[in-house]
């Protein structure tokens, strides 16, 4: 619920280590300094006034890649992946519960599925289960999506299938999983229910305003015009869409940011190929800005050797770089870039990476503190909703590198908490960037916590927002 008002008055917050007293005027903050005078009077009052016993005054967060279309779908699924599932009993009784209290002409949606819950999944597996409902079965990676037959036969006669990126029996028919498919699956699904996902979506708004977040990266490729559209339901949130179209006007709240590219690493692009995408125009430094989707290490050589051949622009990207060896740091500063990475990722998959991952790639994951030191800089993200939103999860976890069993990945690439917390206050158009600032002129976009700065950092200390503001205006309050 936004509250207007003519001003605010933080009494006693920690702004950049000291404690002050900060005023907002409309969207802007007009004052900053000790013991200022309360405004208002004659049974009036000219703005709110908020005694904060030296806890923490920031700027709004920035989620500098996530997905809010897949946010919102989320909430209207059941999760089939670790932690909620862990093996092949526990599969079948979250779809057989979801199956019987799916209403008429429902489908299951289920996400976050990983092949060490029950294997490789496809429609003859599902099939087995004869949930009686069409179902489908996302992966972790939002990489692949697995049909049943029945969900399979409908999507087939509404959409083409006849793209490498469907996956096919020794008999040449389709098994079920559709690689890379989410904006061309969506025309061949049943009618959804536009209010139900716009109230998911308002929801997934008042999750990111409570821990802090008022703007996020949309990171979601081939964004299409409606798509845009519906997400003037997340404001006051700003959105950075990485994956507007060209050509098309954005709403208000809106802005657009680099082209996003996502690399299929199970398909790889030819080198001339990619460049032609990186810059269709041949205009070298002039050509559009690119974020560039790498998660092997394979993808992230030929992404760097194609961005050498185009030339750097001002404002690419490499988003994961889950997998970055060390001997590839001179051609990272070569080309300019900024990684955005995950590293909570380290909490939640970590131990899964410890069994799956080749042993020469994990000391390459998700590095921080090396790739900085290096000259690379490093911003991060959650890449909800196949991570946890908690931007202050994110920071303890870049702070800590250990997965939830204990084991710490990449001791080097620990970084404190308030340096990965400087990350998430750069601008949503320059990740790599200085920080922004509570300073006389700025936007009145903040968050007051309800601690000190050092004590919201620690481990295990919870989302300490109590209030967020956006253009002077409260739009959150515990």
């Amino acid at each position: 619920m936004t509250i207007p008002a003519a001003g605010i008055l933080f009494r006693e917050v920690e702004v950049r280590g000291r404690i002050v007293d900060v005023r907002t005027r409309g969207p802007r903050v007009v004052e900053i300094g000790e013991r200022l005078d309360p405004r208002g009077g004659g049974g009036t009052r000219s703005e709110d006034l908020f005694e904060c016993g030296g806890a923490a005054l920031l700027p709004g967060l920035h989620d500098h890649h996530l997905h809010l279309h897949a946010m919102a779908a989320a909430r209207q699924s059941v999760a089939v992946g670790p932690p909620a599932v862990t093996d092949r009993d526990g599969l079948v009784a979250a779809l057989r519960a979801a199956a019987s209290s799916a209403a008429p002409g429902d489908w299951i949606r289920a996400v976050d599925y990983h092949e060490s819950v029950a294997g490789p999944l496809d429609r003859d597996f599902l099939d087995g289960l004869r949930l009686g409902v069409p179902v489908r079965v996302q992966h972790r990676s939002g990489a692949l999506w697995v049909l049943d037959s029945a969900a399979l036969h409908h999507v087939g006669q509404r959409i083409p299938l006849d793209s490498e990126d469907v996956e096919r029996d020794p008999a040449g028919v389709p098994n079920g999983r559709l690689w890379r498919f989410d904006s061309r699956l969506r025309p061949g699904l049943p009618a959804t229910d536009g209010r139900r996902h716009r109230d998911a979506l308002g929801r997934v708004r008042d999750t990111l305003l409570s821990h802090g977040i008022t703007g996020v990266t949309d990171a979601t490729p081939d964004t299409d015009a409606a798509a845009i559209a519906e997400l003037a339901a997340v404001r006051p949130l700003h959105v950075h869409v990485l994956g507007a179209p060209a050509d098309l006007p954005l709403g208000r709240g809106q802005s657009r940011g680099p082209r996003k590219l996502l690399l299929r690493d199970h398909d790889l692009p030819a080198f001339d190929e990619l460049c032609r995408t990186i810059d269709p125009g041949a205009l070298g430094p002039r050509r559009a800005p690119v974020a560039v989707h790498c998660v092997t290490r394979e993808s992230l050589v030929l992404t760097l050797a194609a961005l050498r051949e185009c030339g750097p622009r001002r404002g690419d990207r490499i988003e994961h770089a889950s997998v970055a060896p060390a001997d590839l740091d001179p051609l990272l500063v070569e080309a300019g870039v900024t990684v955005v990475t995950q590293p909570d990722f380290l909490r939640t998959r970590g131990d899964q990476y410890l069994a799956s991952v080749d042993p020469d790639d994990l000391g390459c994951l998700y590095r921080w503190a090396t790739l900085e030191s290096a000259g690379v800089p490093v911003a991060a993200s959650s890449d909800a909703p196949y991570g946890d939103p908690d931007p202050w999860t994110v920071l303890r976890t870049a702070a800590a590198r250990r997965t939830e069993a204990g084991v710490v990945l990449g001791a080097d690439d620990r970084v404190p908490a308030s340096r990965a917390l400087d990350s998430i206050l750069r601008p949503l158009a320059g990740p790599g960037a200085a920080p922004r600032a509570v300073e006389v002129g700025a936007p009145a976009t903040v968050c007051l916590l309800d601690r000190p700065l050092a004590d919201a950092l620690e481990p295990g200390g919870g989302s300490p927002v109590r209030l967020t503001v956006v253009d002077g205006a409260v739009v959150w309050s515990r």
